[in-house]
């Protein structure tokens, strides 16, 4: 049996839960909500798909009863509040960084075992505090990011090549933020191919551009932050866990001397299996991509500073 907690029911989480039952990821899912009645509506609304979707995953919903959580397998935390206007970045950090501690803590009461995804925002740093203050291995603390950047590098990569999405290969390192994002253009494929061949320098530019202001954009459109892509992100991750998939997926992990850098929590390839993080792929960055990796670095440091003013780590 297995069974995977998703805290937060807004657009991320109950998406996210939604794509764990219609894969079958796990056996059980629980969503957990502070808002009374949230988790349990949305719970029961996924539910009644299962007929029509045609999966035998049981989604529960509760509020605020971590017991109910009890023997999580994984466990991704969505829970936190946007940015309103008018708050300063640092507000946003010490009130998001309260909520993720305090989840984290109170899931880790019921699950000692459990891996945790972090999709808080701002991701990198809300990992970073993860690491810092709960004492686990880095193996089992790992911020969803990468996967979700790479997913719309990919996307920008089809539609730029007018091909299958499914055979398009891209990865994007660095921070989970709009400056500090990376997509490796020169190491992005299709079907084996090198996309550099395939598409003229200023489109694979325009591809990249296009990838790093992709959160903005969504939110340009929508009015509010992105959910789709977001959730089945967070699902996925978790896939590679609970199945032990060993895929290779861009996350934030911690790093201790990987790409020459320490103390911190950045986007890097990964294999993740049954353990959470199972080893750090170290790719051989040309000296301009080694550059934008130090500059991403630094800004996620500077978030990071934040923390420590606030006495929050």
């Amino acid at each position: 049996m297995s069974k995977v907690t998703v805290v937060g029911a807004g657009n991320v989480g109950a998406t996210c839960a939604n794509v764990l039952a219609v894969n079958e990821v796990a056996n059980e899912i629980v969503l957990i909500d502070i808002k009374e009645g949230l988790a349990e509506g949305k719970a029961m609304d996924i539910m009644q798909t299962a007929q029509l979707m045609g999966f035998d995953s049981v989604v529960k919903g509760v509020t605020n009863d971590y017991s109910k959580t009890a023997d999580s397998d994984v466990v991704v935390i969505t829970s936190g509040i946007p940015r309103k206007p008018g708050m300063t970045r640092e507000e946003l950090i010490g009130v998001n960084a309260g909520i993720v501690k305090s989840v984290a803590e109170n899931i880790l009461k019921h699950s000692p075992k459990a891996i945790l995804i972090i999709v808080s925002n701002p991701m990198d740093t809300m990992a970073y505090l993860s690491y810092k203050v709960l004492g686990l291995p880095r193996e089992r603390v790992i911020g969803m990011g990468g996967a979700l950047d790479s997913s719309r590098f990919k996307y920008f990569l089809s539609q730029a090549l007018g091909c299958n999405a499914n055979e398009v290969e891209g990865i994007v390192i660095g921070g989970h933020g709009d400056t500090t994002m990376i997509p490796l253009a020169r190491l992005a494929t299709y079907k084996g191919i090198p996309a550099a061949t395939l598409l003229s320098p200023e489109k694979l530019e325009e591809v990249v551009k296009n990838t790093m202001v992709g959160g903005a954009t969504l939110t340009g459109l929508l009015g509010t932050s992105a959910w789709m892509a977001p959730g089945a992100a967070a699902s996925s991750v978790a896939e590679s866990i609970i199945k032990d998939q060993k895929k290779m997926i861009p996350c934030s992990v911690h790093l201790n001397g990987e790409y020459g850098q320490k103390d911190i929590t950045i986007g890097v390839p990964v294999v993740i299996g049954r353990k959470g993080i199972e080893r750090i792929v170290e790719l051989k960055l040309d000296a301009d991509e080694k550059a934008k990796f130090e500059a991403s670095a630094a800004a996620v440091r500077k978030t990071n500073s934040v923390l420590a003013e606030m006495k929050l780590i």
